[in-house]
């Protein structure tokens, strides 16, 4: 059944219509306040005072127009004139249709032809209802007389056009029109500023327009909102949804813009027209109203629009509702339907208890089944109620789906009941069945066992007898119900293998008893016979096996397995006896029974066919490796909140299952969604591995973490390998091997891809992108160097720091150390030492630590050493040097001035040069860094100049010294020649001139 409505009900198109009606009455309202002309079509005119509306009224509430003194009037066109009019006419008639007006024509410094004219333009070009014409006549005496004069004889025809009365004075306005009513410049009270009209007049007209396009896009949003068709998919229902949302927002935001500029607006109009004074101010008055109209109108209309739009989202929620809920369904339904044919495919008929027996556990593992599906079907059942309770709008569809599942539910469980009562009473009657029938023949073997021959004596018969009657008193009460009852009891149940078992058991059983019965005749009359001496007979020894048969049953194959150690030390370390036991790490590979391929090609074609084989390789390895790491996680570790193993799995197991497993997630996660795919887009061009290998760089410090975590996973799992939990998993992964193996496939992995890329760079010679391969290569052999140092690093015990603030572990080995120089109150001490330490360093980023290497021995001790913290050296107080008289393989490491030397000897010259090398690139970083700080500041050099240039952890702890001249602060610039001393640390004046004197 589709979900999707495709029609709107009546009552969800209410607040339609009232959006609808709610917008009309606002249009309307638009249409009575609004001008056709703006004032940005006249507004040049407008600024240079042509004509004015000052707010005055004369009598009959004529608006009065003014026309004040302009020298431009006679340049201004006629049609920009007319213009001008409409426009000023046009904002009262929209206020008050069919209202008249009054023209103050001020010409008091100016012609009569001037007046003249303008009475001429204003007669052909004014709009409205002109109900009179003041004019102020020009004040000079020439100019009144000639106005007099021509206004003498132009009367009748300005009359008869419109009423004109010539004005001597501007107290002849007072006659006509009140005082307050006249501007200043009139001699009036009426106060009136031409510029705030303007701007007040540019608001008002802005706010309309905006008003109407609100209105216009609520409408226009309204209506996309009916018309919306509803999807039937639920993505697309879900950006359906966050778009009308998101343009919801924008409306609300635009309307709550609108709303702020109204109220600013209404706030303007009341401090300049000061509202309550209704008759000197009537058309601010007035446009206070218009404003407080339009926004009553437009907040009316968006409380319309609130209200269907929360409908409409409603709606819209509710059918995304009903579209999971009717995918579910169908999911939930189709897992049902798989669970009925399930049921319908375990049989009740059987020949055997084991055949019953296996078909219960079938049934078992179905029920179980049947149960989760159950639990899932009532939160579905539970969450479609509560649908319908929140008045859901297809809340009749969600209820009938929802009986649906019950009744699918009910039908399933009394179909898996049925069949269960059906299979255990035909496991009742075949255990019936098969204790007749080992009854029947212990009553055979009994009787074949007694030698009547033998019972002579009367007593010997009798207790025969009793043996006899001692069986049968112990007969299945099956045998003595009869066939009949056996039928009507096990009718449901009944086939016709059952009835042909059940006839030939009491067949069986009828020849049993005619045996016994004639036995019983025979003993009965050897027990009325005369006593007879019994001789007494000793019993024939029964003679039982005293050896056993050796059973071997191995649980590998060993022929389909190799198994070798790899160790993660570093190339340049020499292997010492004390280091026999060294950290190892035992690998089991499972080889299929096919043999390698052959590399045995030549040619540019070859090399090519070579790396097609190699990147083969390495991506069918590689997901191989991830169906590995998800098989471990699958059946392993979920396994764990698995409830019917939960009786197996130990407590202290199950709350350290991170320790076990370690980030094995995190490193499938990668494999499987990252790098498998990368890998993939290789295999038409090999070359680009080492692109992939590299871009992932960082992706691979999983492996660290996995590998610190090992010896923990390790421990653990020796603790509780035996456990009945890890053996079920097994068994039920069909896995030859134990979970200790699937463990070490990450650190396995690890080391393989090294390989490959060794592999896969010798068939890559001349290529382009051959300096990312070896790139790649480094960066993998980095990564295990680093992951081997820091499984060293977290054998150290005794610091009491964070080791993680020392920075990361760039080298670590073993070496000989000896201390041919301290100051201070050990110095004999130490000096007492003949025999140099043995020493195991460790070179952070910023410090050097010195610990001793430690081995337990015995039975239960750990394979894996541990690191005995002795001292700290930081690096920002270290220097070095470089050659040592007498042996290449050592150097000098001193510290703070070289108030600490330690003479330390390496196993190689090789591993000596690798060692002074990162510490170089550490003290020349540290260089580089202070050198950057002098650079900042000029006053921070002079400030250092005069004071003691001393290390970092000594310079709050001395008074301050001068600086060596010549010298840079905190610098010790010395060559780098061979035999001399390296040294790019702060060092003390003191220090430095003793250094020069030798």
């Amino acid at each position: 059944m589709d979900p999707a409505p495709h029609h709107k009900p009546q009552k969800d198109m209410e607040g339609y219509y009232s959006l609808l009606q709610a917008g009309s009455e606002l249009e309307n309202t638009l249409q009575q306040v609004t001008v056709p002309v703006s004032m940005k079509e006249v507004a040049g005119y407008i600024q240079k005072q042509v004509a004015y509306l000052s707010g005055g009224r004369g009598a009959e509430s004529s608006v009065i127009i003014t026309l004040p003194e302009c020298s431009d009037f006679s340049d201004i066109p006629g049609e920009a004139l007319a213009k001008v009019l409409s426009y000023l006419t046009l904002i009262p008639r929209a206020r008050q249709p069919g209202v008249k007006f009054i023209i103050i024509l001020d010409r008091r410094l100016d012609t009569w032809t001037s007046i003249k004219t303008a009475l001429a333009r204003i007669a052909a070009s004014f709009p409205g209802n002109l109900h009179l014409v003041l004019v102020l006549r020009p004040t000079s005496f020439f100019q009144r007389t000639v106005t007099d004069l021509g206004f003498r004889f132009s009367q009748d025809d300005f009359m008869l056009k419109m009423p004109v009365v010539m004005l001597s004075s501007v107290t002849d306005l007072l006659r006509y029109i009140s005082e307050n009513q006249l501007t200043t410049e009139f001699g009036g009270t009426l106060d009136y500023c031409h510029s705030d009209w303007i701007v007040l007049r540019t608001a008002i007209e802005s706010f309309a327009v905006m008003v109407k396009d609100i209105a216009q896009m609520l409408q226009a949003f309204g209506t996309e909102l009916a018309e919306t068709e509803l999807p039937e998919e639920n993505s697309t229902v879900e950006l359906l949804l966050l778009a009308h949302t998101e343009k919801y927002r924008r409306l609300k935001d635009a309307i709550n813009s609108v709303m702020r500029e109204g109220r600013h607006l209404l706030s303007s109009l009341e401090a300049s027209g000061k509202v309550e004074d209704k008759h000197t101010h009537w058309d601010i008055t007035q446009d206070w109203d218009t404003v407080q109209r339009l926004m009553s109108q437009l907040r009316d209309m968006e409380m319309a629009f609130d209200g269907f739009f929360d409908k409409h989202h409603l709606k819209l929620q509710q059918y995304l509702q009903l579209l999971r809920y009717e995918h579910s369904f169908h999911e939930m339904m189709s897992a049902l339907e798989k669970l009925a044919g399930l049921e319908k495919k375990v049989v009740t008929t059987g020949d055997t208890l084991g055949q019953i027996e296996q078909a219960t556990k079938e049934l078992d593992v179905l029920e179980n089944r049947t149960l989760e599906e159950m639990s899932r079907t009532q939160l579905m059942v539970l969450h479609g109620h509560q649908l319908a309770a929140g008045h859901h709008y297809a809340s009749a569809l969600i209820v009938q789906r929802c009986n649906e599942l019950r009744y699918h539910c009910d039908t399933l469980t009394s179909a898996v009941k049925a069949k269960r009562r059906a299979l255990a009473q035909i496991h009742t009657l075949l255990h019936r069945l098969e204790e007749a029938q080992q009854w029947c023949d212990e009553g055979t073997y009994l009787l074949a066992n007694q030698l009547v021959d033998k019972f002579h004596s009367k007593e010997g018969a009798q207790a025969a007898l009793r043996d006899i009657e001692k069986f049968q008193e112990g007969a299945p009460a099956l045998l003595s119900a009869g066939s009949d009852v056996l039928f009507m009891e096990y009718q449901p149940v009944l086939s016709s293998h059952l009835q042909t078992l059940i006839e030939k058991m009491f067949e069986k059983h009828a020849s049993v008893q005619k045996l016994v019965q004639t036995r019983q005749s025979c003993l009965k009359k050897l027990a009325d016979k005369h006593e007879r001496p019994v001789q007494p007979v000793a019993p024939r020894a029964e003679t039982s096996p005293n050896a056993k048969s050796p059973v071997f049953s191995p649980r590998h194959d060993f022929n389909s397995s190799l198994k070798f150690t790899f160790d993660l030390s570093l190339p340049g370390k020499r292997a010492s006896r004390k280091n026999l036991t060294s950290r190892k790490i035992e690998v089991m590979h499972e080889y299929p029974n096919h043999s390698s391929l052959c590399y045995a090609v030549d040619g540019e074609d070859g090399a090519d066919l070579l790396k097609r084989h190699v990147m083969k390789e390495l991506i069918e390895t590689e997901r191989i490796y991830v169906e590995e790491l998800l098989a471990v996680l699958l059946g392993y570790r979920a396994e764990m909140d698995n409830p019917s193993l939960s009786p197996l799995l130990p407590t202290t197991l199950r709350n350290n299952r991170d320790v076990l497993f370690g980030n094995m997630p995190d490193i499938y996660n990668f494999h499987s969604r990252v790098f498998l795919q990368d890998l993939e887009r290789c295999l038409d061009v090999p070359e680009a591995v080492g692109a992939c290998f590299l871009e992932r760089k960082e992706n691979f410090q999983v492996y660290e973490r996995y590998c610190q975590n090992k010896p923990r996973s390790e421990s653990l799992w020796r603790q509780f390998s035996d456990c009945a939990f890890f053996q079920e998993c097994q068994k039920r992964l069909e896995h030859k091997l134990a979970l200790d193996s699937y463990l070490l496939k990450p650190v396995q992995r690890l080391t393989k891809y090294q390989l490959l890329l060794k592999e896969l760079l010798k068939y890559s010679s001349g290529c382009e992108r051959v300096s990312e391969l070896q790139g790649a290569l480094s960066a993998m052999l980095d990564l295990l160097k680093s992951v081997n140092d820091s499984m060293h690093q977290i054998a150290i015990t005794g610091y009491e720091g964070d080791l993680s603030a020392l920075g990361r572990v760039l080298m670590q080995g073993s070496f000989s150390v000896s201390i041919s120089h301290k100051r201070g109150a050990t110095r004999v001490k130490e000096l007492a030492r003949f025999k140099p330490m043995r020493r195991h360093l460790f070179l952070h980023e910023r410090a050097l630590l010195f610990c001793k290497r430690r081995e337990e021995h015995g039975e239960h001790a750990e394979k894996t050493p541990s690191y005995s913290f002795k001292h700290c050296l930081k690096m920002s107080a270290v220097g070095i040097t470089e050659n040592v008289k007498g042996d290449a393989k050592k150097f000098e490491i001193w510290y703070s001035g070289r108030e600490e030397v330690y003479v330390v000897q390496a196993p190689t010259v090789e591993v000596k040069r690798a060692w002074l090398n990162e510490i170089r690139k550490i003290l020349t970083n540290q260089q580089k860094i202070l050198k950057d700080e002098l650079c900042l500041s000029s006053s921070l050099a002079e400030q250092m100049q005069l004071s003691s240039p001393l290390t970092l952890s000594e310079r709050a702890m001395r008074p301050p010294r001068g600086v060596l001249k010549g010298c840079l602060p905190r610098l010790d610039l010395v060559s780098l020649s061979a035999g001399a001393c390296v040294c790019l640390r702060a060092r003390s004046p003191r220090l430095a001139r003793s250094s020069q004197r030798q």
